[in-house]
């Protein structure tokens, strides 16, 4: 079983960075797929950047260009890069691990862009 804690959100100025990092307990080296989820209020949690084994990696088209997903497994973490931080970009954002056809989510750090 894999435990997953995020961590680096918060308040940021449109325009502004951030970076994410999902602290994963136990062995990434097993996952298919690791990746970062959001969900704003009142809206569905969605996709937002996935790395798989090897370097494949997707992006959903409204953060292309500007979120940079990566992985470092000898520290076992997950990190999601935001830069150029638009207002929409405003969520709870998920860490989650694929392995052995299991899902693991983190508990979510919050994002606010706002001036």
């Amino acid at each position: 079983q894999l435990l997953l804690a995020e961590s680096g959100g918060g308040l940021v100025q449109p325009g502004g960075s951030l970076r994410l990092s999902c602290a994963v307990s136990g062995s990434m080296a097993s996952s298919s797929a690791m990746g970062w989820y959001r969900q704003a209020p009142g809206k569905q949690r969605e996709m937002v950047a996935v790395i798989r084994r090897g370097v494949s990696t997707t992006y959903a088209d409204s953060v292309k260009g500007r979120f940079t997903i990566s992985r470092d497994y000898a520290k076992n973490t997950v990190d999601l890069q935001m830069d150029s931080l638009k207002f929409e970009d405003t969520a709870v954002y998920f860490c989650n691990v694929a392995s052995f056809g299991y899902n693991y989510w983190g508990q979510g750090t919050q994002v606010t862009v706002s001036s």
